[in-house]
């Protein structure tokens, strides 16, 4: 007899893969001490090797910190990192540096809280079955929302992008789940907490199909760039039923045909050094 599947649950939906968070960083060496010493990423050493940004590499995705500025995203980066014990000790090496910044972290039973230099949040987690295979990488971006927009927010995704898109409950709180990619997912969790005003960080998406949601966001008004033939922007996530804006987070939308679809990224071993230098180890060997 034949095995029954559940064939949905290998359902991709429109949204391909989250591939980065953009932050505004206002010093290149603080971002340095947190995001490549402290947290062990690897800094992009091809695309924006001057001072005008970063790109930080982290498995598949990354970080782009451009400097121009402060931003904060308004939730939590989910990192998924080989070993925690030793990105804790990282971290207690790298807190000198970062002295009289909002650096700070704290070890929980199964996660490391960090905070950048400049506020934003990043929970921290070991490999396991929740992220699938991954072994570094942007498991989920979680954002804090307003008190009854999940269930909006999520049907956005579904009508006008095209996404998988669900709502839970999580301690009591309503919760948007997107998928973004295998493995990957955005979060949008209620809270009655107030929300710091918008300062335009965003996140970039590959989409497999490309002009279906482009002609529904159009037909709102809602394209806020016209960016090239392979990206558009937009930035208002709104009631699919009512058109009242729930949440506003720009997206930097990409084609599959984009010359930056699945670029390959170097990720670094961080547990190499000059003292304790292993031949042949300098590449992280996991899985992203």
């Amino acid at each position: 007899m034949a095995t029954a599947f559940d064939r949905t649950r290998e359902d991709v939906g429109n949204i391909i893969a989250l591939e980065h968070v953009n932050l505004a960083i206002p010093d290149q060496q603080l971002a340095t001490a947190f995001y490549i010493a402290g947290l062990g990423f690897t800094r992009d050493p091809y695309l924006f090797p001057g001072l005008e940004n970063m790109w930080v590499n982290i498995g598949r995705s990354q970080c782009h910190l451009p400097s121009r500025g402060t931003q904060r995203l308004r939730g939590t980066i989910g990192i998924v990192v080989p070993d925690l014990q030793k990105l804790v000790q990282r971290l207690e090496k790298t807190a000198p540096r970062l002295a009289g910044t909002q650096f700070k972290f704290s070890v929980q039973s199964d996660h490391v809280n960090a905070t950048c230099p400049w506020g934003n949040r990043f929970r921290c987690h070991a490999p396991s079955g929740e992220f699938g295979p991954m072994e570094l990488g942007i498991p989920y971006v979680e954002f804090d929302v307003p008190r009854g927009s999940a269930a909006g927010i999520a049907g956005f995704y579904c009508e006008l992008i095209g996404a998988k898109a669900a709502v839970g409950w999580h301690q009591g709180n309503a919760v948007a789940s997107i998928d973004a990619g295998p493995e990957q997912q955005l979060l949008f969790r209620e809270t009655d907490a107030p929300l710091p005003a918008y300062d335009n960080h965003h996140i970039q998406i590959y989409i497999a199909d490309f002009s279906g949601p482009h002609a529904a966001l159009s037909k709102r008004g809602l394209i806020t760039e016209e960016s090239n033939a392979h990206q558009y922007r937009f930035r208002d996530i709104v009631d699919p039923a009512s058109g009242v804006v729930l949440y506003t987070l720009e997206h930097e939308v990409r084609s599959l045909q984009n010359p930056l679809y699945a670029r390959p990224l170097i990720n670094r071993n961080p547990d190499q050094t000059n003292n304790s230098y292993i031949r042949g180890q300098d590449t992280f060997r996991g899985t992203y």
